[in-house]
């Protein structure tokens, strides 16, 4: 879901909004790099109670320069997926909550952005005991930093791939069906998880699991804009 937003700032002769005081070093072509990482912050300070008070978890928020304008990418989620009604009610709140923290004089982002909420991707990393919880039943692959089953003892574990299918996971532990049987792991034996997409899976879906699944918005939402000036865009921060 994508919104456009812009600064209360006074706005020049072509009506785009600019800083009273005069463009910041930052901003200007030539000048020295934004610190994005401090943008990123003070967008999540923001962003995040908007996002928590719906119900939601915050799982990213990143910031990048398209030319002129800035965009910011958002990323939500809950248990059982997030619909896409429910993205565009969140997109419209964070957006509500930048126009206000610039009004109130917060130093937010300098003149016109653009707002892109979705969810997560099957390309996003398993970092977080409820990214696991939310993907039992998926094959994943991770990077486990443990004795596999069948594995002496005097074996060295050292660092291996491991490709498994997600049967149990809670804050403490999650547990993997893998080639070589069931393996328990503690989240901080695993490295980031990647889901592994099997379409072959596609045909044991019956029709109406399939029209379920197409309803409940719980795949990537994102509507971007194309990007006229894509090739200016610089320095994203994730």
């Amino acid at each position: 879901m994508t919104q456009r937003g812009r600064t209360t700032r006074s706005t020049g002769p072509t009506g785009r909004p600019r800083r009273a005081d005069g463009p910041r070093g930052g901003d200007r072509v030539g000048g020295p790099r934004v610190d994005l990482a401090a943008r990123r912050a003070r967008l999540r300070a923001v962003i995040e109670p908007v996002v928590n008070g719906a119900g939601y978890d915050l799982e990213d928020v990143s910031v990048s320069r398209a030319g002129r304008r800035h965009v910011v990418r958002v990323i939500v989620d809950a248990d059982g997926g997030i619909s896409l009604d429910a993205v565009a009610d969140v997109s419209r709140a964070v957006s509500a909550a930048l126009d206000a923290a610039e009004e109130s004089g917060g130093d937010i982002l300098a003149g016109e952005y653009q707002l892109e909420v979705s969810s997560p991707g099957v390309d996003r990393p398993l970092t977080l005991p409820r990214h696991w919880r939310r993907n039992v039943g998926r094959l994943v692959k991770v990077t486990v930093r443990a004795a596999l089953p069948g594995q002496r003892a005097e074996q060295p574990a050292g660092d291996r791939q491991v490709t498994g299918r997600v049967v149990e996971a809670d804050d403490e532990r999650v547990v993997l069906e893998t080639d070589s049987g069931r393996a328990e792991f503690g989240h901080a034996e695993l490295g980031p998880g990647r889901v592994q997409v099997e379409f072959h899976r596609l045909d044991e879906v019956a029709d109406d699991e399939l029209d379920e699944v197409a309803d409940d918005g719980s795949g990537d939402s994102s509507d971007t804009d194309d990007i006229d000036d894509e090739d200016d865009v610089e320095d994203e921060e994730r």
